[in-house]
């Protein structure tokens, strides 16, 4: 794609489907002669003009408005060209194959092609070009589609931050701060029998902690950023009839899963997504976890996709019912899925124990089965009670904290990219703290910090990861 970003391109700007507006999105160097022989008028910059969009015999497709903004202000910095019409599917196909063939008509003055090279728009690549002429950096561009993907209003907010800079922002002032730091080390390579007692003069210890502290603000509110984003894969498991259905239905807030007394009446995965205090959580209820006689090969299948579900989990919900927790098989059964869950969970993924049913069991059970620590709940998925303390425990659970208004969105990549800036710095304090006599393993983890840094907002050259990114975006964007 990166190969062809001199090309005119156009798309279809607006979602399939009918609506009551579609716009026709053109983008490329030199529009404007091109831009007024199809509409047929003289353009002012930036002003809304109403007019009829004409095929080649000049009948009219359909009346609309016409917006030309010139390079470099506008989107993508280059000359732009916006035709707002009905947003019926048939009429745009209409405007944008007219677009296309008036491109390769021949200018009545010059003789040559009108629009040389016109051609349909890659997804994200209005975007892309609006990165690459320097009118956002990366991260803003990422935002552009964390906003339109956004499922909750608090992300969508924090998408808008990030679009606005604020990520890039804090990004900017770490990399002002390393670039000193680096300036400074490198400076004293070029006088080896001072070094050290430049840098201490220069308080370059100081400096760097100061940075790493710095650097530990932004990771931090990277990750809830990137939390916001991305949500967390809650997958509910347990023993047949322990309630796992209907604590999706209480937490989802309505009747999503079937209900019944019958053991293995969940026999696929059913997935909601709710939102606490703007978080999304992905919820998974799956199929109860059995062994032994009376397991059809539907519910086999079912079982081993739980599993599957349960090894690509955030957390896990591990669903006891209160009512049954003195059976000795049943006890027994929930051993075995305990085992089997701490042995094939990953690091880091959380183990809630949740007890059901509190209001059938005795009162007695219910605080015997109760060890006092955190991840240990007990609730009623009928009646509601001990909910709003699961989706606390849901949130913490997942490192969520109550943050101000000034949030950004984040992505995963994001939190990678500063760990490895963190990592670089830990080592970078390492040398200095050692007074080696050669500064050269000092200077290089600063640049490689520096690197790891420059990959969030994009200030270097990668294709591939360019590719990645944009490919994600609407054809229109």
């Amino acid at each position: 794609m990166l190969s062809r970003h001199q090309d005119p391109i156009i798309a279809i700007a607006t979602a399939a489907g009918r609506g009551a507006v579609g716009i026709v999105r053109i983008s490329g160097p030199h529009l404007k002669t091109w831009a007024e022989a199809f509409c047929g008028k003289s353009l002012q910059a930036r002003q809304a003009h109403y007019l009829p969009f004409n095929d080649d015999k000049g009948e009219s497709i359909d009346q609309g408005l016409a917006i030309f903004f010139p390079g470099p202000h506008s989107y993508t910095g280059e000359d732009v060209l916006e035709l707002q019409a009905h947003g019926g599917p048939v009429v745009l196909q209409l405007l944008l194959a007219r677009c296309l063939e008036l491109a390769e008509s021949l200018d009545p003055h010059t003789g040559k092609v009108m629009l040389q090279g016109l051609r349909l728009a890659q997804p994200g690549e209005f975007t892309q070009r609006a990165f690459l002429n320097e009118k956002i950096d990366l991260a803003q561009a990422e935002a552009i589609a964390d906003l339109i993907d956004a499922s909750t209003s608090a992300a969508a907010r924090s998408a808008s931050r990030s679009l606005a800079g604020m990520f890039s922002q804090e990004i900017h002032a770490l990399r002002d701060s390393l670039v000193h730091l680096r300036m400074l080390v490198e400076a004293t390579l070029d006088f080896p029998e001072e070094e050290i007692d430049f840098l201490q003069k220069a308080d370059a210890q100081g400096q760097l902690e100061r940075l790493q502290t710095q650097l530990q603000n932004v990771l931090l509110r990277t990750q809830q950023g990137a939390l916001l984003r991305e949500g967390i894969k809650v997958v509910i498991a347990g023993q047949p009839n322990a309630g796992k259905s209907s604590l999706l239905n209480a937490l989802a807030g309505a009747e999503l899963a079937i209900v019944t007394p019958i053991a293995g009446t969940t026999r696929d995965v059913v997935q909601q997504t709710i939102q606490i205090e703007g978080v999304p959580i992905h919820i998974i209820d799956t199929a109860g976890l059995r062994e032994g006689e009376g397991i059809d090969e539907v519910e086999q299948i079912g079982i081993q996709r739980a599993w599957a579900q349960i090894a690509g989990a955030d957390a896990v919900l591990f669903l006891h019912d209160l009512t049954r927790s003195r059976e000795p098989d049943y006890v027994q059964a929930d051993l075995q899925i305990q085992e089997s869950l701490l042995a094939q969970l990953p690091s880091g993924v959380s183990l809630l124990n949740v007890w059901n049913k509190c209001d059938l069991a005795p009162a007695k059970q219910t605080t015997d089965r109760m060890d006092g620590t955190l991840n240990d709940i007990q609730l009623s998925a009928k009646t509601g009670l001990g909910i709003d303390q699961l989706r606390a425990q849901l949130l913490q659970s997942a490192g969520w904290q109550a943050v101000n208004e000034g949030l950004y969105l984040a992505r995963e990549r994001h939190v990678q990219a500063l760990k490895r800036v963190q990592s670089h710095l830990e080592m970078a304090d390492a040398q200095l703290r050692a007074q080696a006599q050669s500064l050269d393993l000092l200077a290089e983890e600063l640049r490689l910090s520096q690197t790891a840094l420059n990959e969030i907002t994009g200030e270097f050259n990668a294709d591939d990861l360019l590719g990645v990114i944009f490919s994600s975006f609407c054809i229109g964007k």
